[in-house]
């Protein structure tokens, strides 16, 4: 069931519940924000949001603290999002809760979250010592040293261009990517990863277009869904892949990502500011 974010814990005083409780878990609908975006029941893109869990413990059978590093993969066909106060709630009311075993944890949490999000939701639990966890390499162009007058701080489509007749493939980032919480209007920093195939897309003017989210009012979802749509309707390319790695805040780190493409996947996984 979903309900209104102003009855969210998020921007409240809430109680810290240290024993399980999946009914802390708060959905979010996705259907309006994309209704502002005129997309309706067929998505143009397909994708999944995922998060990362740093502060995820439970106890074992013997009481003995246990902790791991969390990959949860929502899909964006999903009816609903989950907010993130509400999901770190949840995580937290885990920490006195004892399991079997981690197949248990994990099948608790993938049950419990797959409810919320009104579809299936994948979850992979990983030792502090797993290699997933290093710095990810960069391969794309940086676009945030380009020389630009920027005088835009809300979403403007207009800003984009192309040159037609150049027909290019390219993988493009800026980690100059800010929006605001839409409740607490507290600042979410991220890195934009923009890959695609079609006409050139102008960088100084796509820097200057990620660079007008800088006051925007959305979730992390809505945002990359809203970048992918404005390219796709302004540039019209022939493949698009648009992809974000929010930094963290409670211990969760969120990163939508959205491709014209099926079985494309996200070619980062955590950066420095992760």
């Amino acid at each position: 069931m979903d309900h209104s974010i102003a009855d969210s814990p998020l921007g409240h005083q809430t109680r810290y519940v240290s024993h399980y409780d999946p009914t802390l878990l708060f959905p979010i609908a996705r259907a309006s924000s994309r209704a502002q975006l005129g997309l309706r029941e067929h998505l143009p893109f397909y994708g999944v949001d995922i998060w990362t869990g740093y502060e995820l413990s439970w106890l074992n059978a013997r009481g003995k603290p246990q902790v791991a590093v969390a990959v949860f993969e929502i899909p964006c066909a999903s009816p609903s999002i989950i907010e993130s106060k509400s999901f770190k709630l949840y995580l937290n009311s885990l920490n006195q809760t004892r399991f079997d075993d981690v197949a248990q944890v994990k099948a608790c949490l993938e049950k419990d979250l797959s409810a919320a999000a009104g579809a299936k939701v994948l979850v992979e639990l990983q030792s502090l010592d797993a290699s997933h966890l290093q710095i990810s390499e960069v391969n794309a162009t940086c676009l945030d040293q380009l020389d630009i007058e920027v005088d835009s701080y809300h979403p403007n489509p207009d800003l984009l261009r192309v040159d037609a007749g150049n027909c290019v493939s390219e993988k493009l980032c800026s980690h100059l990517l800010k929006s605001n919480c839409p409740v607490t209007g507290q600042p979410d920093w991220a890195s934009v990863f923009i890959e695609y195939t079609g006409n050139k897309i102008n960088h100084e003017n796509l820097l200057a277009y990620i660079i007008s989210f800088r006051e925007h009012q959305d979730f992390h979802e809505h945002c990359v869904e809203r970048i992918f749509t404005d390219l796709t309707r302004k540039c019209a390319p022939e493949s698009l892949s648009v992809y974000a790695r929010y930094t963290r805040r409670g211990g969760l780190d969120i990163n939508p990502f959205r491709s014209t493409q099926a079985e494309a996947k996200p070619f980062v996984e955590r950066l420095l500011r992760q």
